[in-house]
């Protein structure tokens, strides 16, 4: 334990001013997820996704930001997983990315929904034939008794389906519709800088700055 609480760090490589942020939040995670792209950051698009269970128990995992627009931010997964699981019973959510390199993070919370089925088809289809077979063998979060299952699964599903697997009934895009985002920027002395916007009944957005 000692060696975990001496581990110290001072933020110092930007700042974040709210007089200088623009009206939509939407636009300032672009430029940083665009900053964070051009910079070379390790997977950019990685965010964990926290969720509620009917039983009220918390989870997040690591997930993909896949679609980034005005209707919001969408990633795709297995509809029967866990999290595709506790989506049906709480369809609400939260990410965070955090960017390392760059002494950043971004806090994104919302309702959550399906993609069209359309914009699941062509997603998939963009995916490599493996990750295909995957989707079909692998039924997520569920108990399996070995590795080998897996793998008989997948090499029943290329006997059946070759090197182009239709979208499976369990698999696709979930959408989350943001009201309100954090924007964190590390600084010296622990005076870190974030910026809060939240999304009011007329629709506007409301910016905030809060105590680190």
């Amino acid at each position: 334990m000692s060696k975990l609480s001496g581990i110290r760090k001072s933020y110092e490589l930007g700042s974040l001013d709210e007089a200088q942020a623009p009206a939509r939040p939407l636009e300032l995670f672009q430029l940083w997820m665009d900053q964070a792209l051009a910079a070379g950051v390790p997977e950019p698009t990685a965010m964990t996704l926290a969720t509620v269970g009917a039983d009220a128990r918390p989870s997040t995992r690591i997930v993909l930001l896949k679609i980034c627009d005005e209707r919001g931010l969408a990633w795709f997964t297995n509809y029967d997983s866990r999290k595709g699981r506790e989506l049906a019973a709480h369809p609400q959510a939260a990410l965070q990315f955090h960017w390392v390199e760059q002494e950043r993070q971004v806090r994104i919370e919302g309702v959550v929904e399906k993609t069209e089925p359309s914009i699941s088809d062509d997603y998939f289809r963009q995916r490599p034939p493996g990750s295909r077979i995957g989707a079909w063998a692998s039924p997520q979060s569920s108990v399996v008794a070995s590795r080998a299952v897996l793998e008989e699964a997948a090499a029943r599903r290329v006997a059946e389906f070759g090197d182009d697997p239709p979208r499976p009934p369990h698999w696709g895009g979930y959408r989350l519709r943001p009201d309100r985002f954090e924007f964190w920027q590390g600084r010296p002395d622990r005076l870190h800088d974030r910026l809060h916007y939240r999304l009011a009944d007329d629709g506007r957005w409301v910016l905030e700055r809060l105590a680190p």
